[in-house]
Parts: structure tokens; C-alpha cells; sequence
């Protein structure tokens, strides 16, 4: 039996009230699941809000016992009013800075999840990421679907890239994202057992589409709750304007709610280091 956490369950939720409870759960609005999510048939349990479904009806997703097993989660506690922002495939010489400046300008600090060919790219680029407070993190070397690479090429993606962060950030990030959120279980036993930390998302922005800053601020907006896990880019010749626009609007606004904006370490109170 498999158990999963759908955001469109707390969508009341109010950010005033903190309770002693921490889950985790498949994005509900991912654009790889989206579509998915909405054709399968849900038994709702009220009493702890889990989503429930049979094994033969799982298809591609995750079991919460993974959560349970491994270093592994798609949210934060639901007891502490805080969202993270996360930033995936970069970086690059357009978006990136523009994320920076305008995570300065609301003093946040973010995750930046980076692909070891564009590190190598843009190497002043991590430095700076680096040098102003933010948490990097590995997002494999080539942004290959890891559920169909075989396991010496998956550990090569994660120690390649590794070694390319540590040499420009000063330290080998403990925080895995992998693309497309797709991982097998043998990968996740693998990184768990190397002292690294697997993080997907709950809150999808869809930016890569290139929607407007309103449709994602929106978006944002409607589906966060304590805990959520935001994903954004910032793609090397992506469409995200409208992304980095977004960040005027949905910080001040969440923060109005009583969000505060953490990096993945400070939520889960742990290091930014594989040691």
C-alpha cells in the first residue's frame, strides 16, 4: 500500500496556525505528474490527509515509504511557517544574476540546484551564487532522466558534478535534486548511504513554459503552504522573465502571510556539506 500528500488538501490552510505534524508528498502540480494526478481515482482519509491508492495504479510515482527508508522529502515540517525557493539548471549569464539581484534586493537567501556543465560554463556565476549566502546544490552534470541511466553513469552525473562544485563553491553540496524529479530506489539507497539528501518539490511554477509573473505568483500563492518547496529556473536560453518577475510579487505577499524564506539546510536542519 502507498501513501502520498496532495497539496490541494490544504489549500484553506492558514498560515497562522503550526502544527506538530511533517509529511511529504508527490507534487501535485509538477508538469511532468500533473495530468496524471487528476485521472486517478483518490480515497481521502480525513483524519491525516493522506491520499491513498493501489500499487498497481502507482505508475511512476513514489512510494511514501521512500520518505520514510531514505534521505528523502518533497517538503519541509508543516510546524514552522517557512517555504523554500529553489532554482534548478543553472546557472547562467541572463537569469541567474537577475535571480540574484532580486534575492538581495528582498533579503532572501534560496537553493540553487546546478548542472555541472553549466558551473563549468559559468564559473563566476557559482561564486557569486556562493559568495552571497546561497546553498548549492547538485542537479547532476547533464540533466539526464536518471531512471534510465545505468549505475555507473548515475554516480558518474553526481560525482562529476560533485567535484566541479566543490572547486568553485568551496565545499561538495549534501543536496541532490534529480531532473525531471525522476529517481529509482537502488539511486536513492545509493546517495543516502554517501550522506546525501535528496530534495524534490511541492510547489511546481510551470516557469519554464515561459507564463506570465502573475500566472506564477498565482500559482505560487494558491498552492503554498508551511513547508512547501518552491521550484523555479534558471535555464541557460529559458523564457523566465516572467519567473524573476514573479519574485517581486510572491515574496512580499507570502512574507504578508508570515512565510519566511529559508534554504534547504535550515529546513531540515542539517549541513549544505556532504561530510
Amino acid at each position: 500500500m502507498y501513501y502520498f500528500y496532495s497539496p490541494q488538501m490544504f489549500t484553506p490552510y492558514q498560515w497562522g496556525l503550526e502544527r506538530n505534524v511533517s509529511y511529504a508528498y508527490m507534487p501535485y502540480n509538477s508538469f511532468y505528474y500533473g495530468d496524471y494526478i487528476n485521472s486517478l481515482p483518490y480515497a481521502y482519509t480525513p483524519q491525516n490527509y493522506e491520499v491513498q491508492m493501489k500499487a498497481d495504479e502507482r505508475g511512476s510515482w513514489t512510494p511514501f515509504s521512500w520518505v520514510e527508508k531514505y534521505a528523502y522529502a518533497f517538503s519541509g515540517p508543516y510546524n514552522k511557517a517557512e517555504v523554500a525557493l529553489t532554482f534548478d539548471d543553472g546557472p547562467d549569464l541572463e537569469f541567474t544574476p537577475k535571480i540574484l539581484d532580486k534575492l538581495k534586493q528582498h533579503n532572501v537567501k534560496a537553493t540553487f540546484f546546478l548542472l555541472g556543465e553549466n558551473a563549468e560554463k559559468f564559473p563566476n556565476v557559482v561564486k557569486r551564487i556562493a559568495n552571497e549566502g546561497h546553498v548549492i546544490g547538485n542537479h547532476t552534470y547533464s540533466h539526464p532522466n536518471l531512471a534510465k541511466v545505468n549505475d555507473a553513469e548515475y554516480r558518474n552525473q553526481i560525482i562529476k558534478t560533485e567535484e566541479i562544485l566543490n572547486r568553485l563553491a568551496g565545499y561538495a553540496p549534501k543536496f541532490i535534486r534529480p531532473p525531471y524529479g525522476e529517481i529509482l530506489e537502488d539511486q536513492l539507497k545509493w546517495a543516502t548511504e554517501q550522506n546525501f539528501m535528496i530534495v524534490q518539490w511541492s510547489v511546481d511554477t510551470v516557469d519554464w513554459k515561459g507564463v506570465s509573473a502573475d500566472t506564477i505568483t498565482n500559482n505560487v500563492l494558491g498552492n503554498s503552504f508551511p513547508g512547501s518547496v518552491i521550484l523555479q529556473h534558471s535555464t541557460p536560453g529559458g523564457h523566465l522573465q516572467g519567473s524573476v518577475e514573479a519574485l517581486d510579487k510572491m515574496i512580499p505577499q507570502l512574507k504578508t502571510k508570515g512565510a519566511r524564506f529559508v534554504t534547504l539546510p535550515s529546513m531540515f536542519q542539517t549541513s549544505k556539506e556532504r561530510k
